[in-house]
């Protein structure tokens, strides 16, 4: 099996890519922060927040053991289910990003997830995104990629996606920079699977790439790697 590990920050547009990757591909895309976040419901709805969720190691033990996370495909999209309940829908909302953000450095939460995603690497050809695939996760992969972009756009993208589907609220294009440059800090200084390029990855910045020549730049360097 053949297997893509996409890595990068927040807002640089991996799911995008990746599912536009794996129709081109014809590979199963697995979008391994919906399984975050997934989980990040799971423990909002049952009363722990982003501020205290790190301090609630029992409580999150005894919530994770009551956790049964599952990935289904419905009409080729990935839908992510809790003790089979369908929580796709709520996946992107700021209350659960923020969650997930804290929640998924904590090592109990990233065993749990572990062997389903390395699980997936071993029944399809998979293209997997998130921050420490090529590290972590699938160490192993026929190629690894990491995505980068200047935070101010990343944040400019962000700005325009909320504001074309209404989400924008009274956010402030200098206030989504700076939570895109916490989240850097945050993410590249945990001590569990911190975001970092795994030493064989190669480094895309994607900042002045349109999304179709960014495409076109991996499936040429996974051709290189197939070939050997």
């Amino acid at each position: 099996m053949y297997s893509i590990a996409l890595d990068g920050p927040a807002g640089v547009g991996k799911s995008t890519i990746a599912k536009l990757l794996a129709e081109r591909l014809n590979y199963v895309y697995v979008d391994t922060g919906a399984l975050y976040r997934a989980i990040a419901v799971y423990f909002l709805d049952n009363g722990l927040n982003a501020e205290s969720v790190s301090t609630s190691d029992d409580e999150v033990t005894v919530l994770l053991s009551q956790i049964e996370v599952e990935i289904r495909y419905i009409d080729e999209n990935q839908h992510v289910f809790i003790n089979d309940t369908d929580v796709t829908g709520r996946l992107r909302t700021e209350d659960v990003s923020k969650m997930a953000s804290v929640s998924s450095a904590l090592p109990k939460v990233r065993a749990k997830l572990l062997e389903l995603q390395r699980d997936m690497a071993k029944k399809y050809n998979v293209i997997m995104d998130g921050r420490d695939i090529g590290t972590v996760v699938l160490p192993g992969a026929t190629l690894k990629i990491f995505l980068t972009a200047r935070p101010e756009v990343r944040a400019m993208r962000r700005y325009k996606q909320l504001l074309e589907s209404g989400k924008l609220g009274d956010q402030t294009l200098e206030e989504l920079t700076c939570e895109i440059e916490e989240r850097d800090h945050r993410d590249s200084t945990r001590a569990i699977a911190p975001l970092k390029p795994a030493e064989d990855s190669v480094i895309i910045d994607s900042s002045e790439l349109m999304m179709e020549e960014e495409v076109n730049l991996i499936i040429s360097y996974l051709e290189k790697k197939i070939e050997g």
